[in-house]
């Protein structure tokens, strides 16, 4: 009797672990431009599929965008938080945004600004390639961030000026558009009297929403000698994104 083997059949082909950048969100449609311009570096660097979600204000949502990579056949996704602290945000709407999604739960990266509060160096080193754009003498820094009421979250925005400062060698505050203070004028006001004269602001944002414009205003009424725009695409960003992306996705093996 002669056995016959037959072939298998080859398994479908996964696709390739997915990258969802799950962002805040604004009303001002230019915020939402400034995240996918972020994703598109990101994907061009990493090589397979990356979307956008946004926790409000615009879409699609968390779920939606799960769905979509559900339905491409992308059953690993790794989700990566733009956001800059641990605060409500973190703790409360990002939880919430992914309850129940449709397929396999994602894998959930700690937010950008980092778990612990201490300041990564390759925001710090964003935040400069953004002052230095400018193109701009000053003797001091604001860095102004949305704000929080979350005492945890204000304090990792003070660690980031601090660790902004020394890389700089120059004074520099933490002031915020919201929430908390000082303000952005207030701090300017703080560093004057400390002896400063050409104070630029630092934007610690992702993108130029509402609170963006909000911090331009302040500044520029309270006679700053120029304000960075968002972190956006920068590189040092991009390859923050990608570490966000593999530590938790190898934490997870």
């Amino acid at each position: 009797m002669t056995d016959v083997f037959k072939t298998p059949k080859p398994l479908a082909e996964q696709a390739p672990s997915a990258l969802l950048l799950l962002a805040h969100g604004s009303l001002a449609p230019e915020a939402q431009e400034s995240t996918r311009a972020l994703a598109r570096a990101v994907e061009a660097s990493h090589g397979s599929r990356v979307e956008v979600a946004f926790l409000r204000h615009a879409g699609p949502t968390a779920r939606e965008a799960l769905g979509a990579l559900a339905e491409a056949g992308h059953e690993e996704v790794v989700v990566v938080p733009l956001l800059l602290t641990a605060a409500f945000h973190a703790r409360v709407d990002l939880p919430k945004a992914l309850l129940d999604p449709p397929g396999k739960a994602p894998i959930v990266a700690p937010v950008l600004g980092g778990p612990t509060g201490v300041p990564d160096g390759r925001l710090v080193a964003a935040l400069r390639r953004r002052l230095t754009e400018l193109d701009v003498e000053f003797d001091a820094v604001v860095l102004a961030a949305a704000g929080s009421v979350d005492a945890a979250a204000s304090s990792s925005v003070a660690a980031m000026a601090s660790a902004l400062g020394t890389d700089l060698g120059l004074p520099c505050r933490a002031a915020f558009a919201s929430a908390t203070e000082p303000t952005p004028g207030e701090a300017v006001a703080e560093l004057r009297r400390a002896g400063a004269r050409r104070i630029a602001v630092a934007s610690y944002c992702f993108a130029a929403g509402l609170l963006f414009r909000v911090t331009v205003e302040a500044a520029t009424a309270a006679g700053v000698v120029g304000v960075s725009q968002p972190l956006g695409d920068a590189p040092e960003l991009v390859e923050l994104v990608l570490e966000r992306f593999h530590q938790a996705r190898d934490a997870k093996v």
